[in-house]
């Protein structure tokens, strides 16, 4: 260590190593550090090459949490604690739980500071975490609308999509990557509504962020909410009553990826589709559309052989018809070719009787024409026997003889008095001799 300068005010300090021995020093010397029973909520476990790493949680009457310890079960002790857990609980070690366990601080002088789990009593199961989801899910289930969600119909390729997440959030950057760089170049068009996805503000900036996506319905085809990685303690807001029930009974299906493989919240239970991570929930909804180009490949596939195994038949039809032309065009030439002669010998005999009826015919007209000639001449002989009468009746003679007289007067008929003067000359004509006389 320097010496302290003469001219210098500072006070005189030690080296980081020797500080953390001190550290060391002091937890290792305090006994109620060590083999200390514990009652904690296990948070964010996971096992790394035998190692079970956690956060040990303690939550208030609300939910939040108050305290977070590091602690981790040694893979030489792991195998028993958790082979005594299972047989006492029937459940394996997972985040989530309330544990009674018994811990002992460590301080690393490179590591840092981390409680090494010793054991654990299988009595306390179940913590807080899981206790209020079972509840806030018993509670969706009763009311009726757990499901309502899972049951709306998804487009066949959603493209639309909404998305609820932080603006600079690395897992909504993740989602948007592997939507613009699909390889099967599918289009998506996508609208961010920010909310803050850890901590108080998560609930009221979702909620808000649904109602105004509510307001634009018509616009999407499906909603997104997205979250990255994280301590499993700060999905504590996504096990809500009233954020489920708006997931539950939003009218698009709702797709949820806010935690990792071992974290699950009540909304991956109220959402129509749940994933893993963000990245999984941009691959669902690629796979969406892969699912549909394969279909509409099938339906073109389909389409394509029922195409080609109908030219197929077509002409099959058709080399058949063409082999069969010639038999039927001799066929039909060959009726035909009956046929006129058939005719051509019928055609005679055809005449003949035409001719022999068309004779019959004439002698009958001719016989009916005489004796139509001889009525009409008796008619016009009695007609003119008739009218002979008439004019013998009518005729100068006989009407001379019946006392009439004709007179004549310069070689002209006399009819009427007024015809005459006084001192003309007339003739008159008896049935029997004449006279001739002057007019007074």
């Amino acid at each position: 260590m320097q010496e302290q300068s003469l001219f210098s005010s500072s006070p005189q300090g030690i080296t980081l190593s020797r500080y953390n021995e001190l550290i060391t020093q002091a937890i290792n010397s305090t006994p109620g550090l060590q083999n200390q029973w514990v009652v904690a909520e296990t948070s964010d476990l996971r096992v790394v090459r035998g190692h079970c790493y956690m956060e040990l949680v303690e939550k208030n009457d609300t939910g939040t949490t108050v305290a977070k310890l590091n602690a981790v079960i040694w893979s030489s002790n792991y195998p028993r604690l958790v082979a005594k857990f299972m047989a006492t609980t029937g459940a394996e070690l997972k985040t989530g739980m309330k544990v009674l366990v018994k811990v002992s601080a460590n301080f690393h002088s490179q590591f840092g500071f981390k409680a090494v789990i010793n054991d654990i009593d299988p009595s306390y199961t179940m913590g807080d975490m899981a206790r209020q989801r079972l509840e806030i899910l018993k509670r969706l289930k009763a009311d009726g609308i757990i499901d309502m969600n899972k049951e709306l119909p998804i487009t066949a390729v959603p493209q639309r999509i909404a998305v609820i997440s932080a603006a600079g959030a690395a897992g909504y950057g993740d989602f948007m990557n592997q939507l613009a760089n699909n390889p099967y170049r599918l289009k998506f068009y996508t609208c961010l509504f920010g909310a803050s996805m850890q901590g108080a503000q998560t609930v009221p900036t979702v909620l808000a962020a649904l109602d105004r996506i509510n307001d634009h319905l018509d616009l999407f085809d499906a909603v997104v909410i997205i979250r990255g990685g994280g301590a499993t303690s700060e999905l504590n807001s996504f096990d809500n009553y009233d954020l489920a029930a708006a997931v539950a009974q939003f009218p698009l299906p709702v797709i949820v990826g806010i935690g990792h493989d071992r974290d699950e919240t009540v909304l991956d239970f109220v959402a129509a589709i749940r994933v893993k991570t963000p990245t999984a929930a941009a691959e669902w909804l690629i796979n969406r559309g892969t699912n549909a180009l394969a279909h509409l490949d099938e339906l073109q596939e389909t389409v394509v052989t029922a195409v080609r195994d109908t030219v197929g038949h077509a002409r099959e039809q058709l080399a058949y018809y063409t082999s069969m032309i010639p038999a039927a065009s001799r066929r039909i030439i060959d009726t035909n070719m009956l046929r006129l002669d058939n005719y051509t010998k019928a055609i005679p005999l055809a005449a003949n009787n035409l001719i022999t009826a068309q004779c019959t015919r004439l002698d009958r007209a001719l016989e009916r024409m005489g004796e139509a000639i001889e009525h009409a001449l008796q008619r016009e002989q009695q007609r003119l026997q008739a009218l002979g009468d008439k004019a013998a009746l009518l005729s100068p003679e006989n009407t001379l003889q019946r006392g009439y007289a004709l007179v004549t007067a310069g070689g002209k008929c006399v009819t009427s008095g007024s015809q005459l003067q006084p001192g003309d000359n007339i003739h008159v004509q008896f049935a029997e001799g004449s006279t001739d006389a002057t007019v007074n």
